[in-house]
């Protein structure tokens, strides 16, 4: 591969360790990250060994010491200037991004501008970090409150959004006066070298910003079970989630984790359809349906079933899977070939149980050997695979409904949590209904207002980790309670 042809910056191509500020690659193992859209080799990525997990937990540990002690107006400034190097160098950081993930160019460019708001965002709320003082049981005695870093910490992120999982987590972090050891998936772990190679050139201190790649269960286990990590948060697999979780009890860890989902899109028989059409595209296929908030299951009021399948399909039709990087792509290739026999095995499960195949519904060899074509499926009944099973791919379920209880029923008949959408106009029945649902975030667009929630988590066993908006920093501080005796 070579790189100079499509970067500015060839130094943003980095394939090693990050630990204590130097880029380690002699002397280790490695292992291939390949482009998913044509096979092609991108680079060979260096391994971390035990002794170089211990180097970057006490590296991580030595500089938290000192980065803890600057004032949040000194973080401040230095995550608003890595904001504006990512801004400047955002065409090349899309480019890796896309070579490595598959995402069309223009879908990685917005992941990196959301990317980079994180690391905007937190470093203004850094300066917000403030304690209390709370009443006391004695008159004789002041209770101060006082917010402070939790330590080092750890972030493990997935592949199908490696720049702005990072940051989403790193940001906070940094802005709170922790130190952070990160983990990239390791189908694009370029991504993330690139956004610490500007952490540097930003001026976060060497140590600050470490970055370990390797086998995923002996790292997993190694942060889970280290003393000196403080926290460790998590976007990935509920089965790795669950695992994690129990590991961290030996250590009794802090945990943020965002797991998989299985979002209901709901939309009601009042809903504006030219709206509801939009919003179907954009969250069940953007990222060729590779994200974890993803429209799993949509439910459609029978009255207007046949209608919106009509709509949709001039607009499914009119996707076009392809290249990254060429601009008339619309959809890249799944990340692997086990994803890929996932979406085939959902799609012959439900078939073969009665499901209508409406378009699509196979392979484009002709692409390259994982890329599968934008599909949409009628089905009769709920008693299938693809109902109960996170999909992670171009494929549309279509389910119908006929009353508000029952679509309420069926929304909720999952173990996740994680996301939930409704399109009405009735602005009661989307609070009832909202309500309802058994999800952390609900997506309601009523044609009239568009509003995107967030709370505090999510419920049953997934959870959005409480790293959205400003309750974020709250996850990297821990309160030290002072008693004054007057």
């Amino acid at each position: 591969m070579r790189w100079e042809n499509y970067l500015t910056r060839s130094d943003l191509l980095q394939t090693g360790l990050l630990i204590n500020g130097v880029w380690l690659t002699k002397g280790r193992e490695t292992f291939a990250v390949s482009n998913p859209a044509n096979g092609e080799l991108l680079a060979n990525v260096s391994c971390a060994t035990a002794a170089d997990l211990d180097a970057s937990v006490l590296s991580s540990h030595q500089a938290f010491l000192n980065w803890k002690k600057l004032t949040a107006k000194a973080r401040s400034k230095i995550l608003r200037r890595w904001y504006e190097l990512i801004i400047a160098n955002v065409d090349d950081l899309a480019t890796i991004l896309t070579l490595e993930q598959g995402k069309p160019l223009a879908e990685a460019k917005g992941e990196i501008l959301y990317g980079a708001a994180y690391l905007e965002w937190y470093g203004e709320e850094a300066k917000r970090a403030a304690g209390d003082i709370i009443a006391a049981n004695n008159p004789e005695q002041r209770v101060l409150v006082q917010s402070e870093p939790i330590g080092v910490c750890a972030a493990i992120t997935p592949w199908n959004f490696p720049n702005a999982m990072l940051a989403r987590k790193v940001a906070p972090a940094l802005a709170a006066g922790c130190s952070m050891l990160a983990k990239p998936a390791s189908a694009t772990p370029l991504s993330a070298n690139a956004l610490a190679c500007l952490a540097l050139e930003a001026g976060v201190p060497a140590g600050v910003f470490n970055i370990i790649h390797g086998k995923s269960r002996p790292i997993g286990e190694f942060l889970c079970h280290n003393p000196q990590v403080r926290k460790l948060t998590f976007t990935g697999s509920t089965e790795v989630g669950v695992w994690l979780y129990q590991n961290c009890a030996s250590t009794m860890k802090k945990l943020s984790l965002e797991l998989g989902g299985n979002a209901p899109l709901i939309v009601f028989e009042d809903a504006d359809l030219d709206v509801a059409v939009s919003g179907i595209m954009q969250s069940k296929f953007r990222n060729s349906g590779q994200t974890c908030v993803c429209s799993n299951r949509i439910f459609v009021h029978e009255s207007i079933k046949e209608e919106l399948i009509e709509r949709l399909l001039p607009q499914i039709s009119a996707l076009k899977p392809g290249f990254g990087l060429d601009d008339s792509s619309t959809n890249g290739p799944l990340i692997d070939i086990h994803a890929l026999e996932h979406v085939k095995d959902l799609l012959t499960d439900a078939i073969g149980l009665g499901a209508n195949l409406v378009c699509g519904g196979y392979a484009l060899p002709e692409l390259g050997e994982l890329f599968f074509a934008p599909t949409l499926l009628d089905c009769p009944h709920t008693d299938l695979r693809i109902f109960n099973e996170e999909i992670f791919g171009p494929l549309l379920a279509l389910y119908s409904f006929k009353e508000d209880a029952e679509v309420i029923e069926l929304a909720n008949k999952t173990a996740y949590g994680l996301a939930s959408y409704i399109f009405s106009r009735d602005i009661g029945r989307i609070f009832r209904v909202s309500e309802a649902l058994e999800y952390g975030m609900v997506g309601v667009n009523s044609g009239l207002i568009s509003a995107e929630n967030i709370p505090f988590g999510g419920v049953k066993m997934s959870g959005l980790g409480r790293e959205g908006g400003t309750l974020g920093l709250q996850e990297y501080l821990t309160h030290k309670y002072i008693c004054l005796n007057l």
